[in-house]
């Protein structure tokens, strides 16, 4: 799983890793369909846990980009004297924002066994709305003979909208221009970050790879 990945990853680079006991949502579907009151139903139920790891010092992290998102960036401007939620955010990471800081610091294993050759890279919407730049890509590329290829466009299934059936083939319509790249990037791996987007674009490719989670990419090439 992609837990297990990112706790493998992690562990190899010498980072202790906990995992919370009793998380909930981060409550981003339901931001989507305007529900405030789930959300701080939500909030309330991870933010205690969440703030006592901030408040012993350690840094925060999720799998997917719309949860770190939420933590981020929406549950502050939702919650702005919540100092608990403050907290949270300041310590809040993606997961490869955070392994390439610690790149940056020299902390980083780079002695990767498993080239990945060409990887067809999406980059979600929620991780582009982030502005921390593509560190999926950058990390992705340190691995010996590996090429990305970025491909910054909208897989169209939009958190709760791709599901409706009303939505669906609009959806996959704006699928099709990021499921004709991947088609047509002749990649031996097909990536992002999030993985409904990764299973949108999947389904409308007509040749593509089969999606594998960046994370299970970086475990992959450390041969762990």
């Amino acid at each position: 799983g992609l837990v297990e990945a990112l706790a493998a990853v992690l562990e190899h680079n010498d980072v202790g890793v906990a995992l919370l006991s009793s998380e909930r949502c981060c409550g981003m579907p339901k931001l989507e369909l305007g529900d405030l009151e789930a959300i701080e139903r939500l909030k309330e139920a991870n933010i205690d846990e969440l703030d006592r790891y901030a408040r012993d010092g350690w840094d925060l992290t999720a799998v997917v980009p719309s949860c770190v998102l939420m933590f981020k960036q929406e549950l502050p401007l939702l919650f702005p004297e919540d100092e608990r939620v403050r907290r949270v955010a300041e310590a809040f990471f993606d997961p490869f924002e955070y392994l390439m800081l610690r790149h940056r610091e020299g902390k980083l294993r780079t002695n990767f066994t498993t080239s990945l050759g060409k990887v067809a890279y999406q980059v979600p919407c929620h991780l582009r709305v982030q502005n921390l730049g593509l560190k999926t890509r950058d990390l992705l590329q340190l691995v010996p003979g590996t090429a990305v290829q970025a491909i910054e466009r909208c897989s169209g299934h939009d958190g709760t909208y791709g599901v409706k059936k009303e939505f669906a083939a609009v959806s996959r319509k704006i699928a099709r221009p990021v499921a004709r790249q991947v088609d047509g990037a002749g990649a031996q791996h097909f990536t992002s970050d999030c993985p409904m987007a990764a299973q949108q674009i999947a389904r409308v490719a007509e040749s593509g790879p089969e999606p594998t989670h960046p994370l299970q990419l970086l475990r992959k090439a450390y041969g762990i």
